[in-house]
């Protein structure tokens, strides 16, 4: 009995140590086997899009257009970013991005000290590329490789230009930026004054504040008592458009007003449809991502080396009430 007993146990051992050889042979051989070739059109790099306005209708252009580029190029791009600016956590973002060691960052440029420390040192010590997309910084503060958007010179041009054939060479004309003051603010504001300040019977009145509401308001209310015979109102900084607006409309009529802006905020199609503004600068936000996304490939596999410091400037023009979609 104690024989059949030691036959059977010794038996379950044989069989439970057979399959463990044959288990442990086949982990080893797979261990072994060398790696499967990787899809040479598919993930060659890791980018990444960075943006303070995730969700919003011009950065969900940007976004796509990017996409669409990095899926024709066989690049793995990842969108991040924060919603309604928040400079803190967007800054926070782009220093992960550099940790992670991706092989390029295409990043809304920010016209901030520690934006300037990321991209010029951080980045740069770890080797990774950096292309600004839609909102510009200076090449020498921030050592990025390249810009892809708008020219905001241009841009402030297109509606100063605008604004005389409306108003005529004489007029009180209000301009209202952010008290931030960044790039592309400032180049806008140089393209606005260089055209008015060509006719000496046009007055201009600028006046900064912050993008709260309430202070808009004040800084609206504020110009219109000083001046009240402002006849033109133009708003360098897109987010201060809809209080501005709303603070001339408390006011008076909005309609003896000629009233301008930009189209980077989800408040302007709306007011430029309802008869709000006159005309705004309308951008080309899919073409942005796109070649943002192509001139960082070509960096990466060394066929544009250089890049073009001066940036590549995507397609502008003025749009106007009768011609908002």
């Amino acid at each position: 009995m104690h024989k059949t007993i030691s036959l059977a146990l010794g038996s379950i051992c044989a069989v439970f140590l057979f399959f463990t050889m044959i288990s442990a042979i086949r982990f080893v051989q797979s261990a072994w086997q060398p790696p499967q070739p990787q899809d040479s059109q598919t993930d060659r790099y890791r980018l990444v899009l960075i943006t303070q306005d995730l969700g919003t209708p011009f950065w969900n252009k940007v976004g796509e257009g990017a996409e669409a580029e990095a899926r024709r190029i066989g690049a793995n791009l990842e969108v991040w970013g924060t919603y309604g600016e928040d400079r803190e956590d967007f800054l926070k973002q782009l220093e992960i991005a550099i940790d992670a060691k991706v092989d390029g960052i295409i990043v809304q440029g920010m016209d901030e000290d520690r934006f300037d420390n990321l991209t010029k040192v951080k980045a740069a010590f770890s080797g990774i590329p950096i292309i600004t997309v839609a909102s510009d910084v200076p090449m020498s503060e921030s050592m990025r490789k390249t810009y892809v958007g708008s020219d905001a010179f241009a841009a402030g041009r297109m509606i100063g230009e605008r604004l005389v054939n409306d108003m005529g060479e004489t007029g009180r004309v209000v301009l209202i930026g952010d008290d931030r003051e960044e790039y592309d603010q400032r180049r806008r504001l140089e393209g606005v004054r260089g055209v008015l300040e060509r006719y000496k019977d046009i007055r201009v009145e600028y006046v900064k504040t912050s993008d709260d509401e309430v202070n808009v308001s004040a800084a609206t209310q504020d110009v219109m008592n000083r001046f009240p015979d402002v006849n033109a109102f133009i708003s360098i900084d897109a987010n201060l458009t809809a209080a501005m607006v709303q603070e001339i409309g408390r006011r008076s009529q909005i309609a003896p007003y000629h009233i301008y802006s930009f189209d980077d905020h989800p408040t302007i199609l709306p007011l430029l449809r309802q008869g709000k503004l006159d005309a705004i600068v309308e951008q080309s936000p899919g073409e942005m991502g796109e070649t943002g996304v192509r001139m960082m490939t070509r960096w990466l596999n060394g066929e544009t080396v250089p890049l073009d410091v001066e940036g590549y400037l995507t397609d502008i023009r003025l749009l106007t009430t009768e011609e908002a979609p």
